[in-house]
């Protein structure tokens, strides 16, 4: 079925989910919208979260995607059970694949997730953890600083490391702790740092690799895998700065990203 897959987040951090996507799924289409010039979601009301989602979803709907990922945390907390009661195509996040992938590797049990405030206090983490696993210890924090950071382009900078080692300081003080979920599809473009800081011993879960594989699992089980042999075009957009957008997706992707423009979708 040579329909794209929809692919949203409130600004350049879906690009992780993305880029995992193409390189799993190199024959699909991907049609990306990130909501740029709103973000970050992550400090605002769950009602707006909703509102700015549906506003994505609608415009990505006019594309004819035949799946959409919600690559956005904040999104995923505020918007999932709903929008798979009132889509007709398969939806998936980013929580659940996240959790999974943290259960396989922590040995300890006793997990960190840092995120956005939004999702920090949405407890949508320790729930879809606890639901798999009862016996676990999840710590949550939000580091509010690492999207701007992110979106700003300054992630490559020396400063850059100092704001994250600031802001994970708290998370130091749980000894056991020996994995860390990124709960913010932003923040793997942070993972060298977040790494450096936490320590070899702590695994860094990101999880884009996981939603990949989940999405390939929906593709194939519903009949829904692109077929055609034609040259893959995908299309990416943006509500903010194209330019902006293009010199981040280029620094952090496998492949040159030809086709983006900038859109307004709130109108």
């Amino acid at each position: 079925m040579n329909r794209p897959i929809g692919v949203i987040d409130s600004g350049v951090g879906g690009l992780t989910v993305a880029r995992e996507l193409m390189r799993q799924l190199p024959k699909e289409r991907l049609i990306y919208l990130g909501d740029t010039v709103r973000c970050p979601y992550g400090p605002r009301p769950k009602e707006e979260v909703i509102t700015f989602t549906q506003q994505m979803i609608d415009f990505l709907l006019k594309k004819d995607i035949k799946l959409l990922v919600i690559a956005c945390n904040t999104a995923t907390a505020f918007t999932l059970d709903l929008l798979k009661e009132t889509l007709d195509i398969p939806v998936l996040g980013v929580i659940q694949p996240g959790a999974r992938a943290a259960i396989k590797v922590t040995e300890t049990k006793d997990i960190g997730v840092i995120g956005t405030v939004g999702t920090i206090e949405s407890e949508a983490y320790p729930e879809a953890l606890h639901n798999i696993s009862e016996d676990l210890t999840v710590h949550g924090l939000s580091c509010p600083q690492f999207v701007p950071l992110v979106e700003s382009g300054r992630f490559s900078d020396e400063a850059s490391e100092d704001i994250v080692r600031h802001a994970l300081e708290p998370l130091k003080a749980y000894k056991q702790l020996d994995t860390l979920i990124l709960g913010c599809t932003h923040y793997p473009i942070l993972h060298e740092p977040i790494q450096k800081i936490m320590g070899d011993k702590v695994h860094i879960i990101s999880s884009g690799e996981e939603t990949a594989r989940e999405v390939s699992a929906i593709l194939s089980y519903q009949g829904l895998h692109n077929e055609s042999h034609e040259r893959v075009n995908h299309e990416f957009y943006t509500t903010g700065s194209k330019e902006v957008f293009k010199q981040i997706a280029n620094r952090w992707m496998d492949q040159p990203i030809k086709h983006i423009e900038q859109v307004v979708i709130d109108e």
